[in-house]
Formats: C-alpha cells, sequence, structure tokens
C-alpha cells in the first residue's frame, strides 16, 4: 500500500457535531493505543500546527464556539493572533476576506497554503505550543498523526501519515494502528447540513474563521 507523509497537518450547532467529535475522537485514542512509540504526538509538538488549511465551515463555527467560552486572557490572545494572521495572510488570501470563504482555484489555494506554509495557527499557544482551543479544533487537527486512509473508498490511494511519527515502523506496524476513518460519511452529512442550515457559510482557514475579530 502506498505511504504518503505530511509536514504539516493539512459544533454547539448540531446533535449530531457533538455525536461526531465523540466518534472521532474516540477512533483517535484507539488508533494513539496501538501505535505506541511510534506516535511521536504530544504536547509541545506543534509541526502540524503551522501552515494554513482548509476547514469546513463546521469546523469553524466549533472554533467560534470555543473562542466565546475561553477565559478572557485567553481569548485576547487569541483574538490578537487572529488579527496579526488576517494582516498578514489578507492580501495573498484566495477568498472573501469579508466572509472568510475560500473562493479561488484548486491552484490558487495551494500556491497559497505552499506560501504560508509555516505560519502558525492563531490558535497555537507560542509559549506553550499547545492549542489554546484544543477541545474545539477541527476535524483535521484530531485526525493528523496516525495512519488514515487518503480516501476510505480506495485503499490504494494509500495511507496519511505525520512525518515524524512511524520513522522506523513496518508496514504491519503501521497497518496495526490504522485509524477507523468510518467516520467519514457522517463528517460528511455534518458539514453539509450545517452549510445548508448557514446559507452563505462555506470552506476557510482556521485564521478566517473567527472573522468578525479584525473589523
Amino acid at each position: 500500500m502506498a505511504r504518503e507523509r505530511f509536514g504539516r497537518c493539512r459544533i454547539p450547532q448540531q446533535k449530531q457535531t457533538g455525536g461526531l467529535v465523540q466518534i472521532v475522537d474516540a477512533a483517535l485514542a484507539s488508533a494513539a493505543s496501538r501505535s505506541g512509540e511510534h506516535l511521536a504526538c504530544r504536547a509541545g509538538c506543534s509541526q502540524c500546527c503551522h501552515g494554513v488549511f482548509e476547514i469546513a465551515a463546521l469546523d469553524a463555527a466549533r472554533l467560534r464556539d470555543g473562542l466565546a467560552v475561553a477565559d478572557a486572557a485567553v481569548s485576547t490572545r487569541v483574538r490578537e493572533r487572529v488579527v496579526s494572521a488576517q494582516a498578514k495572510l489578507g492580501p495573498f488570501y484566495p477568498g472573501d476576506v469579508s466572509t472568510g470563504i475560500l473562493t479561488g482555484t484548486a491552484e490558487e489555494i495551494e500556491l497559497f497554503e505552499e506560501w504560508a506554509h509555516a505560519e502558525p495557527c492563531p490558535a497555537l499557544d507560542p509559549e506553550t505550543q499547545t492549542c489554546d482551543l484544543y477541545e474545539h479544533r477541527p476535524i483535521l487537527c484530531r485526525t493528523f498523526g496516525p495512519p488514515i486512509l487518503n480516501d476510505p473508498e480506495d485503499r490504494e490511494a494509500g495511507l496519511a501519515i505525520c512525518e515524524l511519527c512511524f520513522t522506523d515502523a513496518t508496514d504491519e506496524d503501521i497497518a496495526g494502528a490504522e485509524m477507523d476513518s468510518s467516520f467519514r460519511g457522517l463528517q460528511e452529512e455534518a458539514e453539509a447540513e450545517y452549510e445548508a442550515n448557514n446559507p452563505g457559510a462555506g470552506p476557510t482557514i482556521v485564521a478566517y474563521a473567527f472573522r468578525d475579530v479584525a473589523r
């Protein structure tokens, strides 16, 4: 099986969202327990917290929920980093900076992601190198690290694995630690339901999930 490695890790909105997060977190916990020392993910390891990547509107809503319930000091720090990130990324953002929605072509978005590959996530605390909105982080952040299918419907598409993990693992080690990706159908349904119930919502990046912060 092909193995693809990535250097970066490219709701209370609905009842379904809470169930989705719970299922994904359980799948991650299971994969982590089977990964053993091959999984390098630890508090303070933040390589996957650098670089921009597309998130669903539902992910963005969950992040806003997290900011809304964060204590004042954390909220202030995150908001300051959001303003700084939007100022830096805005001139090159392949989307509508007023709504935060990505509207560029796949090529434009890919070029933007390559240009901003070292940009820290606004939710990342630069001192502790941990996520200030960890419990509300996007689904991609919850699944990055252990082996997981790039395409649940096509095993030939291979597995995505953080480049820091499983560096000396055998194919058997990797296969044994594969994360259950059967939640993808539920994820797609929840994301589609959120967009249907929130006209104008669309994919974005973390810095623009908080679209009103800098205005």
